[in-house]
C-alpha cells in the first residue's frame, strides 16, 4: 500500500503532467509542464494536497496554532487554500484562506487580497507549482501591503528550478510536497 504522499505524486504524474515543448509563466521553455489545477481539483488528488500540506507546515512549526491564514495569488493558489482550509476544518482545527488578485480591484472595495481580513495576521503564501518563485513572491509583496505577516511559503509542486533559492532571499522558509525527483521529471529543461 503506498503512503499518501506516493499516492499524491501518482494522481500528480497521471492527471497533470503534460509531455511537450511549453512556455512558463517565467518565461522559460520547458519540455513538460504541470498542470496542477487538473490535480488540485480532483476528487481524490485535493484532499490529499490539503492534508499533506497542513501535515508538512505543522512539521515545520506553521500549522494551524501558529499560522491564521493560507493563500496566494488567484488560480494556481485558489484550490490549494481551499484543500487546507477544508483538512484544517476536517481536524477541528482554525485556518482561514484567502485569494490574491494580480493587482487590486478597480471597483467595490478596491482589495487585492480577498478573503477575511490579513492585517496584522501569520499568513502562508501558496502556490500549486513553482518555477522561478515568481508568483508566489508576488503574492507575497501583496500580502505585506495589505498588512499581512508572512512567514513562509509552501507549493505542492517545486520544479527545482530556482524558486527555492529565490524564496530563500528573501529570508522566508519554502516548503513543497512534491518535487521533480519524486514526479519522475528532469529538474532543468
Amino acid at each position: 500500500m503506498s503512503t499518501p504522499k506516493q499516492r499524491l505524486a501518482d494522481l500528480v504524474s497521471d492527471l497533470a503532467v503534460v509531455h511537450g515543448r511549453v512556455t512558463l509563466a517565467s518565461g522559460r521553455e520547458a519540455d513538460y509542464y504541470v498542470d496542477m489545477r487538473r490535480a488540485t481539483l480532483h476528487h481524490e488528488a485535493a484532499p490529499l494536497i490539503g492534508h499533506l500540506l497542513l501535515d508538512k507546515l505543522e512539521e515545520n512549526g506553521f500549522g494551524p496554532g501558529e499560522i491564521d491564514a493560507v493563500g496566494g495569488l488567484t488560480m494556481g493558489a485558489d484550490p490549494v487554500a481551499a484543500a487546507m482550509l477544508h483538512a484544517a476544518a476536517s481536524r477541528g482545527l482554525e485556518l482561514d484562506a484567502f485569494v490574491v488578485r494580480k493587482a487590486a480591484k478597480t471597483h467595490g472595495m478596491g482589495r487585492q487580497v480577498e478573503g477575511p481580513d490579513v492585517v496584522g495576521r501569520k499568513v502562508v503564501a501558496l502556490d500549486d507549482t513553482s518555477t522561478t518563485g515568481g508568483s508566489i513572491l508576488t503574492a507575497v509583496e501583496a500580502l505585506r501591503e495589505a498588512g499581512a505577516e508572512v512567514v513562509a511559503c509552501a507549493v505542492v509542486v517545486d520544479r527545482d528550478t530556482g524558486a527555492r533559492e529565490a524564496v530563500a532571499e528573501t529570508g522566508l522558509p519554502y516548503f513543497w510536497i512534491l518535487d521533480t525527483e519524486d514526479l519522475g521529471l528532469p529538474a532543468t529543461d
